[in-house]
C-alpha cells in the first residue's frame, strides 16, 4: 500500500474519482471472460494498481504494487502498443516469458493509456490463468476505454491548474492592494515629514531645534532609500534578475559593520551592543553585506522590545562568516518564523503587534544571504530573537584556522 506521502497516491485520487471506473472494469471482464483487470499506474520504475476487478483472488487491491520489471505492463509502456495474448504455451513471444508463470496466467491483455501529450500513463489491463480468445473488436473496446480514462486525468489536470490559478490570481490581486496600500502609506509618511522639516527650516528655528529637525529629515530620507532599495530588489528578484553581487572582493567587514551599526543608531536613537572578531577579510560582496544587516537591525528596531539590548556578534574564520543580530522580546511563534522569509510578511511578532512596512526586508535579505551560496536563520525565545547569516568557508581557506564556532565574539563594544 502506498504511503501517505508517496507522490503517485495522486494518480490512485484521480482514478478513484472517475466513477465511470468499475463500469469498465466489468465490462472488460464480461467481454474478455478474463477474472482480473486492472487500471494500473505504469512509470519506468514503479506498477502500481489503481483500481481492480477481481475474481480469481489475485490479491491486488488499490495501492498495491508489483515490481515494475516483472510485468508485461512496463513492455506495454515501453513500446506503447497492445500486447494480447490468448494462450501464453501457443505464443512463440510469451510462452518462455518469466512473468505468466511467475504469476500463473495463460491469457492477457494490456492496452497503454496514452495522455494527450503522448506520454503513456499506464494500462488497462486483464488475465486469466485459463486461454481465453481475444477479438479485434474487444481490443477496440479496451482501446476507447483506455481514451476515456486518459481524457478524464486530463481534464482533472486541467481543473485542477484551473483553481490553483485562479487562487493565484485571488491571491495576487489581493497582494496588489495591499502593496499598493503599504508603498503608499510607507512612502507617503517620511516624505511628509521631510516637507514637514524643510516647512520649519524656513521659519529659522535656533540651532538645537534646527539640528533636531535635520535628524529627522535624515531619519525619513534614510527609510525612504531602504523602502526604494527594498523594492528594486524584490522587483529584480521577480523578474528573474535575483540579487546582483557587483562587488564581490575580499574586504574586512569590520569598518561595514560598525557604519552599518552607526547609521542606525544614529536615526533610531538606539544603542546597537557590538561583538566582532574579524581578524582576517571576508571574500562576499561588502555592499550587499551592509543592505542585510541594515535590514537585520532595521527589523530588530521596528519589532524587538523597544527598552532591550539589540546586539550584533560576528565570526570569520577559513574565509567563512558568522553574523547575528539579536533583540529582546515576545518570541516569534514557529509557524510565524516558517513566513518570515517570503515577501510582504510584516510585523505582528513583536509583543507590541509590529508595525506597518512593506514587509521585504528579511525577504530581500534571505536573497542576499542565498546569493552568496550562504544561509539566513532565526531562533526565537523568551530569552530572545536572533537572525544568524552564516557564509561557507571557502575552498581555498587555510585548514589550520577554527571552524566557526556556536559562541560569536567575547568582546562587547560600542558602535
Amino acid at each position: 500500500m502506498l504511503a501517505s506521502d508517496d507522490p503517485l497516491r495522486r494518480d490512485l485520487r484521480q482514478i478513484d474519482a472517475i466513477r465511470e471506473v468499475p463500469f469498465i472494469l466489468d465490462v472488460c471482464r464480461q467481454a474478455t471472460g478474463m477474472r482480473f483487470v486492472a487500471v494500473a499506474r505504469v512509470t519506468d520504475i514503479r506498477w502500481i494498481a489503481c483500481a481492480t476487478v477481481d475474481h480469481l483472488g489475485f490479491g491486488l487491491l488499490p495501492g498495491d504494487e508489483l515490481a515494475v520489471s516483472s510485468t508485461i505492463c512496463d513492455e506495454v509502456r515501453a513500446c506503447g502498443e497492445v500486447i494480447a495474448i490468448e494462450d501464453v504455451d501457443a505464443s512463440e513471444r510469451f510462452r518462455d516469458h518469466p512473468t505468466p508463470a511467475r504469476y500463473g496466467f495463460k491469457s492477457y491483455l494490456s492496452v497503454p493509456v496514452v495522455r494527450t501529450d503522448g506520454s503513456v500513463w499506464g494500462t488497462l489491463c486483464a488475465l486469466d490463468p485459463v486461454p481465453r480468445r481475444i477479438t479485434p473488436q474487444t481490443v477496440t473496446t479496451f482501446r476507447l476505454f483506455t481514451q476515456l480514462i486518459a481524457l478524464e486525468l486530463d481534464r482533472q489536470d486541467e481543473l485542477e491548474e484551473g483553481r490553483a490559478a485562479l487562487a493565484a490570481e485571488r491571491a495576487t490581486g489581493r497582494l496588489r492592494e495591499e502593496f499598493l496600500a503599504v508603498v503608499g502609506h510607507d512612502l507617503r509618511n517620511p516624505l511628509a515629514a521631510i516637507t514637514a522639516g524643510l516647512r520649519l527650516l524656513g521659519r529659522g528655528p535656533s540651532p538645537e531645534d534646527a539640528a533636531q529637525l535635520m535628524a529627522g529629515m535624515q531619519r525619513s530620507a534614510l527609510r525612504m532609500q531602504q523602502i526604494l532599495d527594498n523594492l528594486a530588489d524584490f522587483a529584480r528578484g521577480r523578474l528573474g534578475a535575483g540579487i546582483a553581487l557587483t562587488h564581490l572582493q575580499s574586504v574586512p567587514l569590520e569598518p561595514v559593520i560598525r557604519g552599518v551599526a552607526g547609521e542606525i543608531e544614529q536615526v533610531s536613537g538606539r544603542w546597537i551592543q557590538l561583538a566582532l572578531d574579524l581578524p582576517r577579510p571576508v571574500r562576499c560582496d561588502p555592499l550587499r553585506i551592509g543592505q542585510l544587516l541594515s535590514n537585520l537591525l532595521a527589523n530588530a528596531v521596528t519589532h524587538g522590545a523597544p527598552e532591550g539590548p539589540i546586539r550584533v556578534a560576528a565570526q570569520a574564520r577559513g574565509g567563512g562568516l558568522r553574523l547575528s543580530v539579536t533583540n529582546t522580546g515576545a518570541p516569534i511563534p514557529p509557524q510565524v518564523q516558517a513566513l518570515l522569509f517570503q515577501p510582504f510578511v510584516r510585523g505582528g511578532h513583536a509583543g507590541h503587534g509590529g508595525a506597518p512596512g512593506l514587509g521585504l526586508g528579511l525577504y530581500i535579505a534571505d536573497q542576499i544571504a542565498r546569493a552568496h551560496g550562504g544561509t539566513l536563520e532565526v531562533t526565537s525565545d523568551l530569552q530572545g530573537t536572533t537572525f544568524t547569516l552564516i557564509l561557507p568557508e571557502e575552498s581555498t581557506a587555510d585548514p589550520s584556522q577554527e571552524p566557526l564556532g556556536p559562541e560569536l565574539g567575547t568582546q562587547a563594544t560600542s558602535s
